[in-house]
């Protein structure tokens, strides 16, 4: 652990260090393999990867088209405007009650290719509503190409802070759809499983994983929580003091590339022991979370492109104290169209049903996008060719939300975005 500690604080100094850095500061995937992001990213832009971007983040990010000089380092800064049908009273701390106008964050990423076998994803971000800067989510991987059994295959470890993060298809609730949305907006309710976000950068951990003949993927992994401490000093603040012990993560997997289309359909699992208070001595509260999920994409010509993404997670919980037993169940479907990889729709449906009634959050999400330089021929106007944006507005709306459908629509949530890397 103290060594895992001692990179963490390493890989967070130099990307400070190369923040301070000017011009060379470019896409730096991009620039490392020489392909165009839409080679990797559908619709040009965004989490939800190909499978070229698949077997890109498996291998290590690493590929490399050969030449030297390469700059491991990108930026990303999203702003948006929030308007909901009902003002919110009292409003959150730094926000007006509506009609909020933010820059939500600015993000350094060191993100890369460090050795043949090495590669990161490390994120610095800048809240732009509390104005808080902290490490964001990281993935450092050790990959490897050889072969099983006469077919090809990619092992590999990941060290990261996410259960989920490292997670290479577009699934899994970190990288799931929406890929942006508005800091000032209600989002999908409060309730959320432990593998959506339950221990999200406060803790450290590291899998094994392995893609074998370009169709099966395993993987299996464990977590340990940072100290209240550590958590300060990379930004995070002291105030969480649960710890996370006995836990295992665990990633099935089976994908299929038929060139002009894709799928897969996985199985994945989160199960441990937490202490709420390590302060304080108390019998553990125990959860497991077993969800299953699956992707299609229509990539054809790359001129039209569909996309369907879905997933299902189960939590049971046990608390510790009183022996109560509770029960969360998330349902995620979303469905896109990009047209040439720039003008692009996406409906999306969202559940979140507990057994406690408050816990329940149920709408419907829709997004419209214009990614203006996502096609492989297109680029932006010199002196911004290094530059990728995407703008779009989202409108969430609400069947149920807390529990209550009585003034749940006061909640709907028209949002305006302008999301650029560079």
């Amino acid at each position: 652990m103290r060594s895992i500690t001692r990179h963490l604080g390493w890989l967070t100094a130099a990307a400070l260090t190369l923040l301070s850095q000017t011009v060379q500061a470019l896409p730096s995937y991009a620039r490392q393999t020489g392909m165009t992001c839409a080679a990797c990213h559908v619709g040009g832009f965004g989490p939800q990867l190909t499978p070229a971007g698949i077997k890109f983040k498996l291998g290590g990010y690493t590929d490399t088209d050969g030449q030297a000089g390469k700059v491991p380092l990108s930026a990303m800064v999203v702003a948006s405007y929030t308007h909901t049908k009902d003002d919110v009273e009292p409003p959150a701390d730094h926000l007006k009650s509506n009609d909020n106008l933010k820059m939500d964050e600015a993000s350094i990423f060191l993100a890369g290719r460090m050795t043949d076998k090495i590669g990161t994803f490390v994120q610095v971000t800048h809240n732009g509503v509390d104005h808080s800067n902290s490490l964001d989510q990281m993935d450092i991987r050790l990959a490897t190409a050889t072969t099983l059994a006469g077919k090809d295959a990619i092992l590999g470890i990941t060290v990261n802070n996410n259960p989920g993060v490292q997670d290479p298809f577009n699934t899994m609730p970190t990288w799931g759809f929406p890929y942006v949305g508005p800091e000032a907006g209600h989002g999908m309710g409060e309730a959320a499983t432990a593998i959506d976000g339950g221990f999200e950068q406060r803790v450290v951990g590291a899998s094994a994983y392995g893609l074998w003949n370009n169709s099966v993927y395993a993987e299996l992994g464990t977590y340990r929580s940072l100290s209240p401490s550590f958590q300060s000093k990379l930004g995070l603040g002291h105030e969480d003091t649960q710890r996370l012990g006995g836990n295992a993560y665990w990633r099935l997997a089976y994908l299929k590339d038929l060139k002009s289309s894709n799928f897969s359909a996985g199985l994945f699992g989160f199960s441990g022991k937490v202490e709420p208070d390590r302060t304080v001595s108390a019998p553990r509260d125990k959860f497991n979370d077993i969800g299953v999920d699956g992707s299609y994409q229509f990539l054809g010509t790359r001129e039209h492109i569909a996309t369907v993404n879905g997933s299902y997670i189960h939590e049971r919980k046990t608390e510790g104290a009183t022996g109560d037993k509770s029960t969360l169940n998330t349902l995620r479907l979303n469905a896109s169209y990009y047209f040439n990889q720039s003008f692009g729709g996406t409906v999306g449906v969202f559940s979140t049903r507990g057994s406690a009634p408050e816990d329940t959050t149920t709408g419907k999400l829709f997004q419209l996008d214009w990614t203006p330089w996502g096609k492989e021929d297109a680029a932006a106007p010199a002196p911004f060719a290094w530059a990728n944006v995407r703008l779009g507005a989202q409108y969430w709306m609400y069947n149920k939300f807390a529990g209550e459908s009585t003034g749940a629509s006061g909640n709907n949530t028209l949002a305006v975005f302008a999301w650029t890397s560079f």
